[in-house]
């Protein structure tokens, strides 16, 4: 696994150098745009502007703790954390749903002081000339940052550029209500910061609940998932791959493991060899470590134990709780059957064997039963 390794301390730096270049190009790019506003929101009495610079400078404070996030989790790994710091990030993300979060709840609260303390916006061409600027740049920095984000699987870039794309749109509710004013002297100002404040809530709402999913743990996406099958199954003697199973440790730093189904005529160097390369496919194809490869063994040369086989599976996939059925083998003459099968969350496990081996013993009874359950984390 030493070769894994340094291709992963590759992949992790140069990662690190995108997140950290595209995050200085957002703190930058932030820091003209809430000075540009600041001024005039300051200058025209807009408190809409105003909280738009707000929102702009805790965007630029969220890249900052972006870098110091990707910092961290590019640490390599130690005795003491043998498996990388990558799960930092999830915390720095979550630092950045706060700080987004307190910026709404604060922008809301000024404005419902203004709605109930009114005071007359003053716009000049100026001023909507900069908000128009603005929105520009925006839409650009937006489209950058998430680019680059999806392109490093960075959950905080992917956010911020979508975070930048979103204030594109609240900015130009801006420039409505100032040109509304302008044309028929009807103020929402602090109605359009409300509005402005609740979308901002709701981003770090969202994006808290995201992260702590990934804290947490989540169900793989099911492309991820059929993406690693189809590549295991591309092996010639694998006749199926099941129970795959992805452990994260930060973003883009995924160990997993799986069973794959095999004759049962193979020798122990032919597995050995199918399974080391089944590793070395997988990392260089999705750069995911498969640390540990399950062997079922499918019977090949007994017709009794392929019929029994079709039987069985018949039987429990009458079941709607019962999802699959793999790694099925019978040895007819030492009268035993072993298989797995994936339940759903709608029955408890216990419930589950009982009502199978009931079944399935009515119709071999003189067969001993091993009834492995699986829980449906990828199928």
């Amino acid at each position: 696994m030493s070769e894994h390794s340094n291709d992963i301390a590759v992949l992790t730096e140069n990662r690190e150098k995108t997140i950290v270049k595209t995050s200085i190009i957002g703190i930058v790019t932030n820091l003209f745009l809430v000075g540009f506003k600041a001024f005039v929101g300051l200058v025209s009495n807009s408190i809409a502007v105003i909280l738009d610079a707000v929102n702009n400078l805790s965007d630029a404070l969220s890249s900052v703790i972006t870098i110091i996030g990707a910092k961290l989790g590019a640490k390599q790994p130690d005795k003491k954390h043998p498996l990388g710091y990558g799960r930092i990030e999830y915390l720095s993300s979550m630092m950045v749903a706060a700080l987004v979060l307190y910026a709404g709840l604060t922008s809301l609260v000024e404005s419902v002081k203004k709605i109930i303390h009114p005071e007359e916006a003053d716009y000049s061409t100026v001023s909507l000339i900069i908000i128009s600027v603005a929105i520009i740049v925006k839409l650009i920095l937006g489209m950058y940052v998430k680019k680059q984000g999806k392109k490093v699987n960075s959950g905080a870039l992917t956010a911020s550029g979508s975070d930048a794309l979103f204030d594109a749109i609240l900015s130009t509710s801006v420039l409505a209500s100032a040109i509304i004013f302008l044309v028929w002297d009807i103020s929402l100002e602090a109605y359009v910061g409300v509005i402005i404040a609740c979308f901002i809530i709701k981003a770090g709402i969202e994006m808290m609940v995201e992260t702590l999913n990934d804290i947490i743990g989540k169900r793989e996406d099911a492309e991820t998932i059929q993406e690693l099958k189809e590549i295991i199954c591309a092996e010639e003697a694998v006749l199926g791959a099941y129970d795959v199973t992805l452990f994260n440790y930060g973003p883009s730093k995924n160990y997993g493991s799986v069973h794959i189904e095999l004759p049962d005529n193979l020798s122990v160097d032919d597995v050995d060899k199918i399974t080391r390369r089944i590793q070395t496919d997988v990392f260089k194809k999705t750069g995911v470590i498969l640390t540990g490869i399950g062997v079922y063994s499918f019977n090949t040369s007994n017709d009794e134990a392929a019929q029994m086989r079709n039987t069985i599976q018949k039987l429990v996939l009458t079941h709607d709780w019962a999802l699959q059925l793999h790694g099925f083998y019978a040895d007819t003459e030492k009268k035993t059957v072993r298989f797995d099968v994936v339940l759903s969350f709608d029955i408890e496990r216990k419930e589950a064997v009982e009502i199978l081996t009931k079944e399935v013993k009515e119709k071999y009874p003189d067969y001993e039963l091993l009834i492995v359950t699986d829980v449906d984390v990828s199928d």
